[in-house]
């Protein structure tokens, strides 16, 4: 199941990290039950709100290289926001 969510959350975030919601419980463990952090990443980062369920330890929570995962994610998601707008700036 991770491999197809990973797979699923290249070309689609939104898509696999509402899978991921539904039909599991990552997201509620990883973000401490709250409501609306998870959903405030999925409108406007959802590559980093991914990424984090999915690195995301029971127990220990984020450390180490699992960061780097998460700022890369950040990174693209930025990235694609400008160059969203350089796009519409060239026509």
């Amino acid at each position: 199941m991770p491999c197809f969510i990973v797979l699923l959350g290249a070309f689609f975030p939104r898509v696999a990290f509402v899978l991921l919601w539904i039909f599991s419980n990552d997201v509620e463990r990883s973000f401490d039950d709250s409501f609306l952090l998870p959903l405030l990443g999925l409108i406007f980062l959802p590559f980093t709100a991914l990424v984090y369920v999915l690195v995301w330890v029971p127990g220990t929570g984020v450390d180490g290289l699992d960061w780097l995962w998460i700022g890369l994610a950040l990174v693209l998601d930025l990235s694609s926001y400008g160059g969203g707008s350089r796009y519409r700036r060239r026509d």
